[in-house]
């Protein structure tokens, strides 16, 4: 969820060029952290299975999703907690120098999803992440998103998926929700074919843009777009096996600056009980830009815990 070499974190205002390598390193790390994904619910009133639905490579924690049965009191409130925690080669995602360290990046969000018709649902949430590092911890941020759109299921269409979304996004030094160093305000629009193979098995592929229509500074905006393929097994009712690769085309307003980026994503998920569930995750990133000094590759391996509860 980018790139650069980067510029150590300080109190004073960033120039451009640090801000731009914050904003890079920070939606990275977003997204293989799970910003949204280990709490989020997924709703899938079609091609329901058991009262389960298959994971989606869609999803950034890889399938540790919260699972909706078919009821007849649909619950579309969802409060969640999700303490992601993982070790990663390239903390700046520089292209030398590289420095590894361990994070955390406890998150918690509320989520309303409502139920609109038959296959056509609501969004409405708000969630908080911390990112914290265990050595350099100049390098700690807050990311703070609240989100309104609709996800439209096509059952006819071979299941096809539909979602587009509004999002604000407000990056803060540290925990100091107050001291921010960029906010932007961006339009994602997606679309998805899950291709189910017996009961448990699913190979899904998709694409979606995101278009950053405004933002508090120029330099770090980006519109991204973005295609992937990604497989699940659930090998009992309780555990399951996703992989996903990702390829995305990033287009930067600031700069005449184009960068490719590639992610390759494998977990594995425990559900304890219906509300808590137990994640290991491994990804592989790099970024190719047509400005060298961009280039980066970073590896990074943890797991997750998260609560949801639904009413």
């Amino acid at each position: 969820m980018v790139v650069a070499a980067f510029v150590a974190l300080g109190l004073a205002v960033p120039s451009h060029a640090q801000t731009s390598a914050d904003v890079d390193r920070a939606q990275l790390f977003r997204a293989q952290a799970q910003v949204e994904a280990p709490f989020l619910p997924t709703v899938a009133p079609n091609g329901v299975d058991d009262g389960h639905a298959a994971a989606s490579p869609n999803d950034a924690d890889l399938g540790a999703q919260e699972i909706l049965k078919r009821s007849e009191e649909y619950r579309p409130f969802t409060v969640a907690f999700a303490a992601p925690f993982f070790y990663t080669s390239n903390v700046s995602l520089s292209h030398d120098n590289e420095m590894d360290d361990f994070l955390v990046t406890p998150a918690i969000g509320l989520f309303y999803q409502p139920r609109l018709t038959r296959t056509l649902y609501g969004l409405i949430d708000a969630h908080q992440q911390f990112f914290y590092y265990n050595r350099l911890n100049r390098f700690d941020f807050g990311s703070f998103d609240t989100q309104v759109g609709l996800t439209y299921y096509l059952p006819q269409c071979h299941n096809l998926i539909l979602y587009g979304r509004y999002d604000f996004n407000r990056l803060t030094f540290s925990d100091q929700l107050n001291d921010d160093f960029f906010s932007s305000h961006s339009i994602n629009l997606g679309a998805e074919f899950p291709f189910r193979f017996g009961r448990a098995q699913q190979i899904s592929v998709g694409g979606n843009m995101n278009i950053a229509f405004a933002a508090d500074r120029d330099d770090p905006r980006r519109n991204d777009y973005e295609a992937f393929v990604g497989y699940s097994v659930h090998v009992s009712r309780s555990f399951s096996i996703d992989t996903a690769s990702r390829i995305a085309v990033r287009d930067y307003y600031g700069d005449d600056r184009t960068d490719v980026g590639f992610i390759f994503a494998a977990g594995a998920t425990y559900r304890v009980t219906n509300w808590w569930s137990a994640s290991a995750i491994s990804t592989f990133g790099a970024n190719r830009s047509d400005h060298s000094r961009f280039d980066y590759d970073v590896a990074n391996v943890g797991g997750l815990v998260s609560l949801s509860f639904s009413f």
